[in-house]
């Protein structure tokens, strides 16, 4: 099952130079929740703006264009598209979270079951934006509205999305 990961907000930014242009700890205890003990797809950019590499128990795998690329032991290096399908395949009982960037979430737009997003009801500053997704071809099935604080100062509700065509 392959899943997209990821929070935007109210315009569809995803980041600014490599990092979340927004302090929500609420959204970062989601996506800790979802991916623990999962398998985590991301790009290179993606994984060296880890603040920790690689994210703990957690399968996390790369996908680059680079022939050599030095990681974390345990880490997975993949080349293209082709692989990534191959390895779900291989494991079909595991969650497979796509989680940036912009794209290898674009490359993956057509196989995608399921979309997991916090959307934040705010404005932001920032350099890269979600990919437009065929959203006529997913089913909202799950909203959960995030608790606000004093650490969590955005509106932000927790959607998930099932594709209903494919």
């Amino acid at each position: 099952m392959l899943a997209f990961l990821w929070a935007e907000d109210q315009n569809g930014l995803i980041g600014q130079n490599g990092h979340l242009p927004w302090s929500l700890p609420n959204d970062l205890a989601n996506f800790k929740h979802e991916t623990i003990h999962e398998v985590v797809v991301m790009g290179r950019k993606t994984y060296d703006s880890l603040p920790a590499r690689p994210l703990p128990s957690r399968q996390n795998v790369v996908i680059t264009r680079q022939s050599e690329l030095a990681v974390a032991d345990g880490v997975l290096v993949m080349h293209n598209k082709a692989e990534l399908l191959e390895y779900e395949q291989v494991n079909p009982m595991k969650k497979i979270f796509i989680i940036g960037g912009a794209d290898i979430f674009a490359m993956f737009a057509d196989d995608v079951d399921y979309l997991y997003v916090t959307k934040i009801a705010a404005s932001f500053e920032g350099d890269i934006y979600m990919p437009k997704l065929a959203m006529d071809q997913f089913e909202l099935i799950s909203q959960t509205p995030g608790v606000l604080d004093e650490r969590n100062r955005y509106t932000h509700t927790f959607e998930i999305y099932q594709r209903i065509t494919k």
